[in-house]
């Protein structure tokens, strides 16, 4: 697993993911919610996780991912 961290405000809530094999599949997590990419993420006050799996289009069971820790400050 990859790991990163990133802070964000109430200005920026969407996620984007997209996989440089165009035949891969992205799977976005906001902890136990999916999340389409490009779509808004609601998150909650202080750390979130969000979990980017990548599937291999020719070998799905080949997955690699990708765990970010978003925290999150109100009324920024």
């Amino acid at each position: 697993m990859l790991e990163y961290a990133a802070a964000t405000s109430n200005a920026t809530n969407k996620i984007t993911a997209v996989a440089t094999d165009a035949g891969d599949t992205v799977t976005i997590m906001n902890g136990e919610t999916e999340i389409q990419s490009g779509q808004s993420a609601t998150w909650a006050e202080g750390e979130n996780t969000v979990t980017i799996t990548v599937a291999d289009r020719d070998d799905p069971t080949k997955e690699t991912e990708y765990e970010v820790t978003v925290t999150y400050t109100p009324g920024e």
